[in-house]
């Protein structure tokens, strides 16, 4: 009898186990790849207990594959250790072998990186395939950009536009950044950090050939800061040949990414444009009975809602000329074409999304009649 209670225990403790660590979640983030390259979501900005962050490596790691990521960097402060006291580590590497090992069994990919953490101008920025971070921790922060270039780092400067170092809230490209661009010390900018989206650092990218970033910034848990407040988190889209580290950080120095947070994305044209158009599928166009209205199904496959204006020749008989297409759902559209037709361009004008600042793409769909 003992036997069977003790055994009875034992399945219900992993069964209770079971149900809660789980690596599926109900709102696992989802993109199509375009032509030429495997989309793959990344976040690359996000703290653990081992600098100011609320959480140990390994429940990084459980997030991004609830999320249905491929890479994160647990990019903690090398200068800012507020839980030194508690949790003393000389060695700055061990968050990111932590999440490493955590990983392993996972198809998900560690990038190791550190932040380089100092006030205005000089800002936070971020160094992501670097190889030992206790290197990279040096009294004068132009010696750690000179480190984390030699050591073969992709550097981004995070939330550029951030209030508490910049009040009025606009980023300042001052000569330490110009000078930093100007010796391959700095790559990239994020537009889009936590919740919040800067127009100025996305011209700053443009004019500096940086690359567009978004990241969570994640201190705590996402599903506090974001699942539990209707929003998935922010990430990078990176358009990459492979999915290996190697691949990955070709296509972030050359610049081909896309910014996204919920129903926002940023990037250039050039990619933007792709990623929209493999975003919708056109399925079962045909003519409504006898008439010349032709009917549309326009299906969103992605996990962001996506918001469209009809920039085409043909006017709607069913349809605001704005409307959105939710996550994962199909938008029924009555076309008025006129006169029958074998195909047709619908134009559409995505709302939601920006090439440059307040410049939105006009996303061209060929729609083959049956």
């Amino acid at each position: 009898m003992k036997t069977t209670l003790a055994s009875l225990f034992l399945l219900l403790s992993v069964t209770t186990y079971a149900q809660y660590h789980t690596h599926s979640s109900s709102r696992p983030l989802s993109f199509p790849d375009i032509l030429g390259y495997k989309s793959l979501k990344t976040d690359l900005h996000m703290h653990t207990v081992f600098s100011d962050g609320k959480v140990w490596p390994t429940i990084r790691v459980t997030e991004a594959l609830r999320d249905n990521l491929d890479v994160i960097s647990l990019t903690e402060h090398l200068e800012y250790q507020p839980h030194k006291e508690d949790i003393p580590h000389p060695n700055r590497n061990r968050s990111y072998e932590i999440a490493l090992k955590e990983a392993k069994d996972h198809d998900l990919l560690i990038v190791h990186g550190s932040e380089i953490t100092r006030s205005a101008p000089m800002g936070h920025n971020n160094a992501v395939f670097i190889a030992d971070a206790n290197k990279v921790l040096k009294d004068k922060a132009e010696d750690s950009f000179s480190e984390a270039k030699k050591q073969g780092a992709f550097v981004f400067w995070n939330h550029p536009a951030w209030y508490a170092q910049n009040p009025q809230g606009n980023p300042i490209l001052s000569d330490f950044q110009k000078e930093r661009i100007k010796k391959g010390e700095l790559h990239g900018i994020e537009v889009i950090n936590t919740t919040d989206y800067a127009e100025e650092s996305l011209a700053l990218a443009l004019e500096n050939n940086l690359t567009i970033m978004g990241t969570s910034d994640i201190h705590g848990l996402i599903d506090w800061d974001y699942t539990e407040k209707g929003n998935n988190r922010p990430i990078t889209l990176v358009f990459a040949k492979e999915k290996n580290l190697s691949s990955l950080k070709e296509a972030l120095f050359a610049g081909r990414t896309v910014a996204v947070y919920n129903d926002l994305l940023v990037g250039k044209e050039e990619f933007l444009l792709p990623l929209l158009k493999a975003s919708i599928t056109i399925e079962n166009a045909t003519y409504a009975g006898k008439s010349n209205v032709l009917e549309v199904n326009l299906t969103n496959i992605t996990s962001s809602d996506l918001l469209f204006e009809n920039a085409s020749d043909y006017t709607f008989y069913n349809s605001s000329p704005v409307f959105e297409i939710e996550a994962g759902t199909t938008k029924r559209l009555l076309v008025k074409t006129l006169d029958r037709k074998t195909s047709i361009d619908l134009k559409l004008k995505a709302l939601g999304c920006f090439t440059a600042p307040k410049t939105r793409p006009i996303v061209t769909y060929k729609v083959n009649i049956d």
